[in-house]
């Protein structure tokens, strides 16, 4: 089994007709903390969608978690998808049921059976995410902050290879941020894999880590200052 977590040579990302980036040549491997950042419409987005085969990669090399991303049929995108834990900016929880409704959902969408073991496996995701008592609670009667934490739990259900934060804080004052960025530390201490889009430089600053840069139609690595 191949340390490299995510792995891109030579590659263009296209938006329909439209060249997004070109030339993309990226390393990530099991335990990294990558940051990608990257002023709107640089690319950001049309990179992690290309992660999740949202879009297609048609030029270059691409390969992720075992799966060639060139290659790649239809039918194994769920499966490519079981092995990635998503985060997006606006939680999508499912407003009309609780919260371990919530990771029911997924982890039947995602072939558990057991009772029992559904169970215990959404306790222990909010225990590590410090949600272990909201279980019964809706989304709408938890903070934002709240929600994005239970929005890590779920990515965290299958066990994920690696976990794609897009702008995860996005939507959270500083305070809960920096509180949301805690727990994906702490994940990615517990030996996580994660790549984070993001525009807080606050964040860069406060816990510094590899950083992709989109820019120019580029995806390039930004050493970091130190001190």
């Amino acid at each position: 089994m191949s340390d490299i977590i995510l792995e891109f040579k030579e590659a263009s990302i296209f938006q329909g007709l439209s060249l997004i980036l070109s030339d993309v040549n990226v390393q990530i491997n099991k335990g990294d903390f990558v940051y990608l950042i990257g002023k709107t419409g640089s690319g950001k987005s049309s990179f992690m969608k290309t992660l999740y085969a949202d879009i297609p990669l048609k030029v270059g090399e691409g390969h992720i978690v075992n799966f060639n991303l060139k290659t790649l049929k239809e039918n194994d995108i769920p499966f490519l998808r079981r092995k990635l834990g998503v985060v997006f900016q606006d939680f999508k929880l499912l407003t009309d049921r609780t919260i371990n409704a919530n990771l029911e959902f997924v982890l039947k969408a995602t072939g558990w059976k057991d009772k029992v073991e559904m169970a215990a496996r959404m306790k222990e995701v909010l225990t590590k995410v410090g949600m272990a008592s909201k279980g019964f609670k809706f989304p709408h009667e938890l903070s934002g902050g709240e929600q994005q934490r239970v929005a890590i739990a779920r990515a965290l259900l299958n066990d994920p290879e690696l976990i794609l934060a897009d702008e995860p804080t996005g939507n959270l004052d500083p305070q809960t941020s920096i509180e949301v960025m805690e727990v994906l530390q702490e994940i990615n201490k517990n030996g996580n894999t994660i790549l984070m889009a993001t525009h807080d430089y606050a964040l860069l600053l406060k816990y510094p880590s590899k950083t992709l840069k989109c820019d120019d139609n580029q995806v390039f690595e930004v050493v970091q200052r130190k001190g």
